[in-house]
């Protein structure tokens, strides 16, 4: 059984790794657009031109779990005084 402080440092430290790896996943798809696109229109067979929209749905559905599950019962842990 853990504690709220426990809970609330759960939370932080899940909320800086999902951030980092969204911003990692953001960075990669800026730089390496193309070697990502051909690689994955292969091991999908999705058309490249349809994949930065994936990719673009993918990276919001992920910010909005981030938010959901991490950030907000966070914040309103640390608004309880946890």
């Amino acid at each position: 059984m853990s504690t709220a402080i426990q809970l609330t440092a759960f939370l932080g430290w899940a909320s800086i790794l999902n951030i980092a790896l969204l911003c990692l996943s953001t960075l990669i798809f800026m730089l390496m657009r193309h070697t990502v696109t051909r690689v994955h229109s292969k091991m999908f067979s999705i058309p490249e031109s349809e994949l930065p929209l994936v990719y673009f749905k993918f990276l919001a559905h992920y910010k909005l779990l981030i938010w959901m599950f991490c950030l907000v019962p966070y914040i309103s842990m640390k608004c309880m005084g946890y």
